[in-house]
């Protein structure tokens, strides 16, 4: 695991200006790879590497070239297979110099040039270049469990980096907000592919690769997954027939991924996903799985009773810790990481999970993926019970339901029904999990910065996802939005930024590609039986997984932030929202935030989430915006700055 930076082409920088400027791209993501920092600046081309040591602790050193020297990477990830192409590629004539991951990427490109991203099994995002051809090629992996941003310059040159803080090292790398990036933000609480929160910078979505010749950039997506309708092939196969293979597969993801040369454990949260990990881990592992668990006062988001449950079934070596509303040191660190907004407040016990696992291990496997491909989230339960309104009359919802949710004042009662009945079945599920809905949005947005946003840009973004679904099935279509957007911008995000803040290397079995090749061959039906999530996955998980974790109802990793925000943070978020700065920026209408403020400390509606959402974006904008460098995290004193 490490982190990766580098740029090419630009006619603005010396040699040793190239340098420089490499070295503060790799400097500040010194967090992402403690153990060593590799760098090569070779004519116009500029690649560099952190590492932290995972596999071939002493041959890993980045870059790698092959033998030739005419093809070089750098690499953030890890490929399970590894040792299957080293053999497979050693047949063909190939000669290794190490026994790491990393120099078989190198020869699986010289032997199948692009093609290769298709042999790879793991997670990565890579840059190689090509001396040959006078090509740079930057490829992440399908789920998009590493990250990789970039962007085109003035100057002509391409600069990338596994964090958005290393471009923005780059002399000619601007910060200007782009509007719709914004929008996308308080619709969903993220910052989605491809986009980013700076115009110009882009991230290279989940399976795709980009090419970097002749000043030019070509993007071509080489991995998707399609679902079978259900009058496929396979329509005519009972339950049982899925169960074999599917446990077959589950055992093999976690299998693979239990390759390391260092410490290795699992988070553990008691649910489903992380019980299922840990209990294939104990088959396969000689000793003790070392399991981390995060818990809290408040015992509706408390879930040690089940982890401690998980921990004692499977015997593991099982570490807790409790998290406590003490937390406003964490909230700016946290900002930085994250580079752009981010409003899942389950970023905190991340972190601190993270964080209680490095003391002990340096990789661990999580339960990440499991509910966006077989059907686990609640509101896919909720988007079912409503499926009738879209039998209304389209002219009824359209023509006279929606307008009037619109011309009905904030707080009435019934407007955010009405106008939730009025949507479209995808407009609807956007809706019922934005932080802000459209209808919010009439409310929340100054006129002059409404008119910048071109469109609701996370509704263009789901219709464009939905068209490619082609089953009729709308489980379908909500678990490929999912697994698009929120899974790769919220959740690996997530998980990416918090471990990697503590140089700890995660996992995701359930996201293995293969894993969710067969999981789109299971029809709807059987993930989702009635109002049952994660049917068939349960059933493959019932001779091992005991009866208390199966059976429990589902519980997200989140944190009491209603009670924080009304206690513990009152004053902070309200301060920071409030002050000149937070209301002249021009985006949103003060008193609108004043209500909701109001209508959260009367206790008339709760407004947690979104007022969270505009507090981590003003702490962002703090930091990214107005504090300019961003070169080491330092704490500013944010909180005092507005006491």
């Amino acid at each position: 695991m490490c982190g990766i930076a580098g740029f090419i082409g630009g006619d603005n920088l010396n040699k040793q200006e190239r340098e420089r400027v490499l070295d503060r791209m790799c400097h500040v993501i010194t967090h992402r790879g403690p153990d060593d920092q590799g760098t090569i600046v070779r004519g116009a081309v500029a690649l560099g590497m952190r590492r932290l040591s995972i596999i071939d602790l002493a041959g890993g050193h980045q870059p790698i070239s092959g033998c030739d020297g005419q093809v070089t990477v750098v690499f953030n990830g890890e490929i399970y297979n590894y040792r299957e192409l080293q053999d497979e590629l050693t047949a063909r004539g190939h000669r290794f110099q190490t026994h790491s991951d990393t120099e078989a990427i190198v020869h699986a490109y010289e032997e199948y040039g692009p093609s290769c991203v298709e042999r790879l099994r793991g997670m990565f995002a890579f840059a190689l270049w090509d001396e040959r051809a006078r090509k740079l090629f930057i490829a992440r992996d399908r789920a998009g469990k590493k990250p990789l941003y970039y962007t085109l310059t003035l100057d002509g040159a391409l600069v990338f980096g596994s964090e958005l803080k290393s471009l923005l090292e780059h002399p000619m790398v601007e910060r200007e907000i782009e509007v719709d990036a914004l929008d996308a933000y308080l619709s969903l609480g993220y910052v989605p592919d491809p986009l980013s929160i700076f115009r110009g910078i882009h991230k290279l979505p989940p399976g795709h690769y980009l090419e970097f010749t002749d000043g030019k950039v070509a993007i071509k997506e080489y991995w998707d997954f399609q679902y079978e309708s259900a009058a496929g092939s396979k329509a005519e196969r009972r339950e049982e027939d899925y169960l074999e293979e599917l446990r077959h597969l589950l055992d093999e993801a976690v299998r693979v991924r239990l390759i390391s040369d260092v410490p290795l454990g699992a988070f553990l949260s008691g649910g489903v996903d992380s019980s299922v990990v840990v209990g294939l881990m104990a088959r396969h592992m000689g000793q003790p799985v070392k399991t981390f668990s995060i818990g809290f006062h408040e015992d509706s988001f408390n879930e040690l009773k089940y982890a401690r449950i998980a921990a004692r079934h499977f015997d593991t070596d099982h570490h807790e810790f409790v998290v406590t509303p003490d937390i406003c040191h964490i909230i700016e660190e946290l900002v930085w990481h994250f580079d752009e907004p981010f409003a899942d407040s389950s970023a905190i016990p991340t972190y601190m999970v993270s964080k209680l696992a490095r003391e002990h291990v340096t990789v661990a496997l999580s339960g990440d993926g499991g509910d966006e491909i077989f059907a686990g989230y609640t509101r896919y339960m909720v988007d079912r019970k409503r499926s009738g309104f879209a039998n209304l009359p389209r002219v009824l919802r359209k023509g006279v339901m929606q307008p009037l949710s619109r011309r009905l004042p904030h707080g009435a009662w019934g407007r955010n029904y009405i106008n939730n009945v009025a949507l479209d079945p995808l407009e609807r599920y956007l809706d019922s999990i934005s932080p802000f809905t459209g209808l919010n949005k009439l409310s929340l947005y100054e006129d002059g910065f409404g008119q910048q946003v071109s469109a609701n840009t996370a509704a263009a973004l789901f219709r464009d996802y939905a068209r490619r679904v082609r089953t009729g099935e709308p489980l379908d279509t909500l678990l490929y939005l999912d697994s698009k957007t929120y899974l790769p911008g919220d959740i690996l995000t997530k998980v990416d930024r918090m471990s990697m803040a503590v140089s700890l290397e995660t996992r995701a079995p359930l996201l293995d590609h293969k894993l969710i090749e067969f999981a789109t061959t299971i029809p709807a039906s059987m993930k989702m039986k009635g109002f049952e999530g994660k049917h068939i996955f349960k059933r493959a998980v019932s001779d091992f997984v005991p009866a208390e974790i199966l059976n429990r109802p589902k519980q997200g990793f989140g944190v009491p932030i209603q009670q924080w925000i009304n206690q513990e943070l009152r004053g902070m978020i309200r301060d920071v929202l409030t002050e000149r700065r937070a209301r002249e920026r021009g985006y949103f209408n003060a008193s609108y935030i004043e209500l909701l403020f109001d209508e959260h400390e009367r206790h008339r509606r709760d407004h947690s989430t979104q007022l969270w959402t505009l507090f981590m974006l003003e702490l962002w904008h703090r930091r990214y915006v107005d504090g300019a460098a961003v070169s080491s995290y330092e704490p500013d004193s944010i909180a005092a700055s507005v006491a």
